[in-house]
């Protein structure tokens, strides 16, 4: 097998690439699961859907790594990554997710409620 970090997109058209990694055994996939959330950084991106179809076959594992978004400052990565892949996740993964969402909704910073994240993570909740 080729390094599976030669698989990682390297545009936001890099569909080839994407091509590639849905063909690939996930045991390959988890080795690269950090990068590939960076594709969701901006949900206008045209690879970014795909790469969130990917991604979801990992929801356990990628709890850390929402998690550690969630906590960051970058509102529009937590903006796409809660109204997209977030809306996928099962309930179970959503619950792991609670205490964060809770506090969006609690105590959002002046740019989670500019960008309406609170709103978000309240539909998410009542998923619950």
């Amino acid at each position: 097998m080729e390094d599976i970090r030669d698989l990682i997109p390297r545009d936001k058209l890099d569909f080839e690439r994407v091509e590639q990694l849905k063909n690939q055994p996930l045991e390959n996939l988890r080795l690269i699961l950090p990068e590939l959330l960076k594709w969701l950084q901006d949900g206008n991106w045209p690879i970014s859907k795909p790469i969130e179809d990917i991604l979801i076959e990992f929801e356990h594992e990628l709890l850390p790594y929402i998690r550690e978004i969630l906590e960051s400052e970058d509102v529009a990565w937590k903006y796409f990554v809660l109204n997209g892949l977030a809306r996928k996740l099962s309930n179970d993964i959503l619950k792991e997710l609670e205490p964060h969402l809770r506090r969006i909704i609690t105590t959002p910073t002046n740019d989670e409620e500019t960008e309406e994240i609170d709103e978000i993570a309240i539909e998410l909740l009542e998923r619950l």
